[in-house]
């Protein structure tokens, strides 16, 4: 079922009818959406990128080009996929059971990752399920995340650390003058760090 207000679905794009789409979506070219698939407002899903059954997106994200995104992946609002992103759902993959037979959907378990609102996954990045990636949190180009990632977290390397904090802007946090006060050089926003978690502070 898709909302027929303003959504654009490329001609190569294979969208299942059993989708829902929301209202400003576009579907670009070679995409392919799963059955039961429901994707929020605004949405842009990239050339060639795949969106798994009963994958759940909220408003606003984008999926860029080739990006795969296994069910039972969980988007919240305004997420942003990267090129060639990776998001798994298998812990133990294989193609055969010990018998030699080859695997059916009901011989494993698929396990998903968990987006929250506003997070960024760079470019060729992988999440191994079952992770959840925070609010805010950046994953940077080219990692491996096999753990959680806290809300307002900078992550890189393979397995990806934290390397810092990010605020809502994107922009790496600058420590404040006062001690786990941290600052975004663009907004100017503060946030509190208190046992390895950040939070922004009120206004």
């Amino acid at each position: 079922m898709t909302d027929s207000s303003h959504v654009r679905i490329a001609e190569s794009a294979d969208v299942s009818a059993d989708a829902t789409i929301g209202g400003g979506s576009s579907i670009w070219h070679l995409a392919q959406v799963r059955e039961q698939a429901k994707l929020g407002e605004n949405c842009i899903i990239g050339r060639g990128a795949y969106v798994g059954t009963g994958v759940v997106m909220g408003d606003n994200c984008k999926v860029q080009n080739y990006a795969l995104v296994y069910e039972p992946a969980r988007l919240g609002d305004g997420v942003f996929i990267g090129p060639a992103v990776v998001l798994t759902n298998d812990t133990y993959p294989r193609a055969i059971n010990p018998d030699g037979s080859i695997k059916s959907a009901h011989d494993w378990e698929p396990v998903g990752v968990t987006i929250e609102t506003g997070a960024a996954i760079g470019a060729r990045a992988t999440c191994v399920a079952p992770v959840t990636i925070g609010a805010w949190a950046t994953v940077a180009a080219g990692a491996v995340v096999v753990k959680d990632v806290p809300a307002y977290a900078l992550v890189a390397g393979v397995p990806a650390k934290r390397i810092g904090w990010v605020g809502e802007s994107g922009v790496p946090l600058t420590p404040g003058d006062d001690a786990g006060i941290w600052i975004c050089p663009q907004s100017g926003d503060r946030y509190a760090e208190n046992d390895g978690n950040l939070a922004k502070e009120a206004l």
